[in-house]
């Protein structure tokens, strides 16, 4: 018998039940309010990172597809690194990780602030840091993910989890607006300097969580059986089409859909010769837009795998139309909507995984969700350069917007197509 469709939230009646399916029933968690607040910022940190690596490489090249690659660097190590990861997660405690993970990622953002600031120049010491980064995300993405559920127990989980997946998104939207600007005032090695900063402001937040207060599983893994442990994680999700297929049409919005710092980058530069203030205005509007996302998407108690493909298909179709407004202010009014988009459909597709996987494998599911979403975004990075340095950025974007509207339509009939087996 084929695994049922899982609920996006839990039906219940009863007034506890719909007590801990609130949305804001985690914040009473004094970890939870700490937990919430570091994954903000260090998301944020996080792509403000990217982001002025990218800058900096088009800086140093001029070549949009040189800012493809850079892309491609800090995701791609993610499909290599993305599945041993999650057996790291499920097996080692994730306070811990997290720790070193966010002691690499400040020193690397130190480390550039200093090397731009003294007048560097070599690009591929930028790569470097693009691949260190990549290997650094890929352990402490799922780690992140799957800590919520030690921060806050059973009781608020699904709350938890969808108001997480939205904080981090959202941070991955504000991060490169509040780099933009920087970047714009006093260039790279400010945002660098800025992240490394932010770095240790999260080290602080996580060293001030109360282990005492976690709830940690009572399953304990056998450290010895990694193989399998990689494995379980590509059973579980083999065995379930419908989150394979969600995972899937991640990873392929990912790679059509997520080309903000190559496009936005371009926009400035070649479309509306704004600069960096143009760049960090088109980032700071799509946060604005993410926020609004953000807030919906936390809301709606049960999306539905329906909801999900129309959320891709409508962000596809909203990039399409960003590329052929006419005005700068009309481009920046659109970016809101995208921005809006993108956020209801990242934070409903991360819920929906995260729901559906079981605690003992979340960590192994999440491992294999987020190299598929960053991986697809690198290699959308490297696809959205190609085009927009030999078709034009407009073309290019017309482009990635109709591939995220075919995917999505692809991706719902097979979905369909599932169901209906099932009744059957």
């Amino acid at each position: 018998m084929s695994p049922r469709p899982f609920p996006l939230r839990p039906k219940s009646t009863t007034p506890r039940a719909r007590s801990t399916e609130s949305w804001h029933y985690p914040l009473r968690h004094h970890n939870y309010r700490i937990f919430i607040t570091l994954s903000l910022v260090g998301s944020g940190g996080v792509w403000m990172q990217r982001l002025a690596q990218d800058w900096l490489v088009l800086q140093l090249t001029g070549s949009p597809a040189a800012v493809g690659l850079a892309v491609a660097l800090q995701f791609l190590p993610m499909l290599v690194v993305g599945p041993i990861s999650g057996v790291l997660v499920d097996l080692f405690p994730k306070r811990r990780i997290l720790l070193v993970c966010q002691s690499v990622a400040a020193l690397l953002a130190a480390v550039l602030a200093v090397w731009n600031a003294m007048g560097g120049s070599d690009v591929w010491v930028v790569y470097a840091s693009c691949i260190a980064l990549g290997i650094t995300s890929a352990i402490d993405g799922p780690a992140r993910q799957v800590f919520v559920n030690e921060v806050v127990g059973d009781a608020g989980l699904p709350a938890a989890i969808g108001l997480n997946s939205a904080i981090g998104q959202l941070g991955a939207m504000a991060g490169p607006a509040l780099a933009g600007v920087i970047i714009a005032q006093a260039g790279p090695a400010a945002a660098f300097a800025a992240n490394a900063l932010i770095g240790v402001s999260v080290l602080v937040m996580i060293a001030s969580i109360r282990p005492g207060e976690l709830h940690h599983s009572l399953e304990v893994p056998d450290p010895t059986a990694r193989r399998g442990q990689i494995l379980a994680g590509f059973r579980f999700v083999r065995a379930r089409p419908p989150l394979l297929l969600t995972m899937l049409l991640a990873g392929l919005l990912g790679a059509f859909g997520m080309n903000g710092p190559v496009v936005l980058a371009a926009f400035a530069d070649g479309v509306w010769h704004s600069g960096p203030a143009g760049f960090g205005l088109f980032n700071t509007v799509s946060a604005l837009g993410a926020l609004a996302g953000a807030l919906v998407a936390t809301r709606i108690k049960r999306f539905g795998r329906k909801g999900i493909v129309a959320s891709a298909g409508l962000f596809g179709l909203t990039q399409a139309l960003a590329a052929l407004m006419p005005t700068q202010e009309w481009f920046v009014a659109m970016l809101i909507v995208v921005g809006f988009m993108t956020l209801v459909f990242l934070t409903s597709a991360a819920t929906a995984v995260q729901l559906e996987a079981g605690a003992s494998v979340r960590g192994r599911v999440l491992a294999l969700y987020f190299p598929l979403l960053l991986g697809g975004h690198a290699l959308g990075g490297l696809l959205a350069g190609w085009l927009t340095e030999d078709f034009g950025v407009r073309t290019g974007l017309v482009v990635t917007g109709a591939l995220g509207m075919m995917s999505a339509a692809v991706i719902g009939f097979l979905l369909w197509r599932c169901s209906a087996r099932r009744r059957a």
